[in-house]
Order: C-alpha cells, then sequence, then structure tokens
C-alpha cells in the first residue's frame, strides 16, 4: 500500500465520484477506479455505493473516513518537506516503515538485522525514500545515522500515517503502536506544587512546546520501580530519576541536586537544638520505597548517625508517597529525610534539621541507547540549562 493511492482513496470518498477525484488528482480516472479496488480488497469492506449516478460513502467507509483523512493531511504535510506543490508520492508504507525503524535505531546496520534486510538494500531504500520526499532525512555518520530537522518531521507524520492505517485495516503491527508525535516522561513523583521538580516539570513542558510544537510532552509520574520498567518495556521514552545510579543498558545525565534536611513537627522547632541521634530513636520514620534514591540516602545517613543497635530498634514507617509522608511529619510525630528547599516551601513548613552537606538528592535524566532518545535527551537537557555528561 503506497500513499499516493490511499490519498486518491480519500479524495473519491470526500469528491463522492472517481471522474471527479482523478482530475482533481491530476490522474487518469482508470488509476482511480483501480485505486478504490485495491483498497477495498486490502480492507476486506466495501468503501463506496452506487446511488443514481453518484458513488456514496457506505456506512464501514464513514467510520474510516477520519483516518483516511489524517492519512491524507500527513502525506500532504510529508510532500511539503520537498515540494508542497506535488501532489503526494507514491510512496509505500513498508518504505515509511523501514525509515522509522531506522531513526530509532539510530544504525541502518542494527535497523537491517531487525528487518531481515541486507544493510546495502536497507540503505539503497531510505536513499530512494529521501528522493521521493525531496529532502534529506537522515545524517550519516561514523557514530551511526540521526535525523536532520526535516528527518524528525518526517518520522512523526510517518508513525501518524502508520497509527492511521492500522486503525483502518485491523492490523496490530507492532512498529506504529504508538503515537508518533507524543514523547513519554516519566518522572519521580514531585513532593506537591511548591516543589522544584514540581516547577521544573511545569517549565519543561511549556518550553517543550515552544521548541517542538509537532511533538507533545506527556508527563506522568509514578516510582522508581515503575519508571525503570516502563524505560525498559517502552511505555516511557525517557525518565526522571532521584538518583545517578541507572541500570547500565540505559544513558543518562545528572540535571540537579538537592540539599537534604531531617524534617520533624512543627513543635520540635520550638525545644530547641536536637540531638540527631536520640530523636531518631524517639519517633517513627517515615522512608519511601527502597529502590528510591532518597531512600539509599535516608538509609545512608541513618547508618553514619546510630548504632546497628539503635538501627536494629527504629520505627520505619515505608509509604511510596511523599505527600502521605508529608502529612505523617506534619501531623503524626514522624520524621522523614527530605530536600530542604521543596519542603520549606510548605506553608508553614516543618522543622528542618540540616544535614551534612553529602546527604543531598540527585536528579538525574535517564534514556535507551538509541540516538533518537539521545536527540530528545539533549532537547530536554537545553531547556534545563544542562549538557550531556
Amino acid at each position: 500500500m503506497d500513499l499516493s493511492t490511499l490519498c486518491l482513496v480519500h479524495s473519491i470518498l470526500e469528491e463522492r465520484g472517481i471522474r471527479r477525484a482523478a482530475s482533481a488528482a491530476g490522474r487518469p480516472a482508470s488509476s482511480a477506479s483501480a485505486a478504490l479496488r485495491r483498497v477495498e480488497a486490502v480492507l476486506s469492506v466495501p468503501l463506496v455505493r452506487r446511488d443514481g449516478q453518484a458513488l456514496v460513502p457506505t456506512l464501514d467507509a464513514e467510520g474510516r473516513l477520519p483516518r483516511f483523512a489524517e492519512i491524507a493531511r500527513a502525506a500532504a504535510a510529508l510532500t511539503a518537506l520537498g515540494d508542497a506543490s506535488r501532489a503526494p508520492p507514491a510512496i509505500s508504507l513498508a518504505a515509511l516503515a523501514r525509515f522509522v525503524t531506522a531513526a530509532r535505531a539510530g544504525s541502518i546496520n542494527a535497523a537491517a538485522k531487525t528487518l531481515g534486510l541486507g544493510q546495502p538494500q536497507l540503505t539503497r531504500q531510505l536513499s530512494h525514500l529521501e528522493e521521493a520526499v525531496g529532502c534529506k532525512l537522515l545524517a550519516r555518520s561514523a557514530a551511526g545515522i540521526s535525523c536532520t530537522p526535516a528527518g524528525l518531521e518526517a518520522l512523526g507524520l510517518a508513525e501518524r500515517i502508520g497509527v492511521a492505517w492500522d486503525a483502518l485495516s485491523a492490523a496490530a503491527a507492532e512498529r506504529f503502536r504508538r503515537s508518533a508525535a507524543t514523547w513519554r516522561l516519566g518522572t519521580v513523583i514531585p513532593f506537591g506544587h511548591e516543589s522544584e521538580i514540581a516547577a521544573t516539570l511545569a517549565r519543561l513542558a511549556v518550553e517543550w512546546r515552544a521548541v517542538r510544537p509537532r511533538q507533545p510532552l506527556f508527563l506522568s509520574s509514578t516510582t522508581a520501580d515503575e519508571l525503570v520498567s516502563g524505560l525498559k518495556n517502552r511505555r516511557f521514552d525517557l525518565i526522571l530519576l532521584d538518583t545517578d545510579h541507572y541500570p547500565a543498558e540505559f544513558e543518562g545525565s545528572l540535571i540537579g541536586r538537592s540539599q537534604l534536611a531531617l524534617a520533624a513537627p512543627r513543635t520540635l522547632g520550638e525545644a530547641g537544638p536536637q540531638d540527631l541521634a536520640a530523636l531518631l530513636c524517639r519517633h517513627p520514620i517515615a522512608v519511601p520505597s527502597p529502590r528510591s534514591g532518597l531512600r539509599q540516602m535516608t538509609d545512608r545517613f541513618l547508618e553514619a548517625t546510630l548504632s546497628p543497635a539503635e538501627r536494629a530498634r527504629l520505627t520505619l514507617v515505608e509509604v511510596d508517597s511523599i505527600p502521605v509522608i508529608i502529612n505523617l511529619v506534619l501531623d503524626h510525630g514522624h520524621l522523614s529525610v527530605l530536600p530542604e528547599h521543596s519542603v520549606a516551601n510548605i506553608s508553614p513548613p516543618p522543622t528542618l534539621l540540616p544535614l551534612d552537606p553529602a546527604y543531598q538528592q540527585s536528579l538525574s535524566l535517564v534514556w535507551p541507547r538509541d540516538a533518537l532518545s539521545r536527540q530528545a535527551a539533549e532537547t530536554m537537557m537545553r531547556l534545563l540549562g544542562k549538557t550531556s555528561s
């Protein structure tokens, strides 16, 4: 199946006539008729019926018309990357899928292995696609391939076309399983709307929209375990972790650090200087998941401050919800190790006992080891004022 055929059938359904559609496209009526028969055969449903001298879309066609329209719009945008005056070229959906695979792999060799093709064959097909579109889509170097600015737009359009075609044909092709336009960023759960992380994410969402208006950014907050799992199964494209340690299969860069403090009920602030060891032994301590960076720092602090016998007598309350932890501190007499700046923004804040500068919360951006993910990560780091390490 190719874009020219699908756009021609869309025109037939819109114009309600083969001759009118063929004339508008500058094609013979026989070509339009053949295109209609081909698409009907692939979809296994009739798309038009005769009503006197006119062709009327069937109910099946009416239901599928938005998908045809989506393909036609994306095909026009793809054509406009090279020469907007041309009609959509006869680019096959298979060629677009192979381009998507290569762009995401960041390597023609790796993509060829995934597709079961020879590297020279895939290279020729990608060159033919660039000729058909009318512009360069991939930049080649010794390190592999990466998308040009036009290539990034073409990638989004190719995946939009694939999603629409899968919906039309009820195919479950994995290569088009996700919406092309949207990048999914999984993040640690912010401490609240006042926190540094919440402010950082809000700023990132606004600035991302400004630089990539055609590629929306979807933000989803969850636990550290879910973030790593989601990155492995590609539910997320990138993740923001509260640690500088992550699986070796990924790449990452440190975004920032926050000084930690021991948060305590407000009433303790009226009691003057406190002995931290004695305080820890008297109060229950609310802690997040063992896999979180904050918990790792909490454990380090407890090990350095208390003896093994004292640690054995501690009351640890494990809660994978920072808002719940903060409520345990404010209203139920618990202690917790939390980022000083974020908790200080609560009004009124809990009592904060500063810890040694060695105890800090790290924030790292992590992504899969492929060229496209790295491009997205570099965009995010530029917006955040960081550079990759």
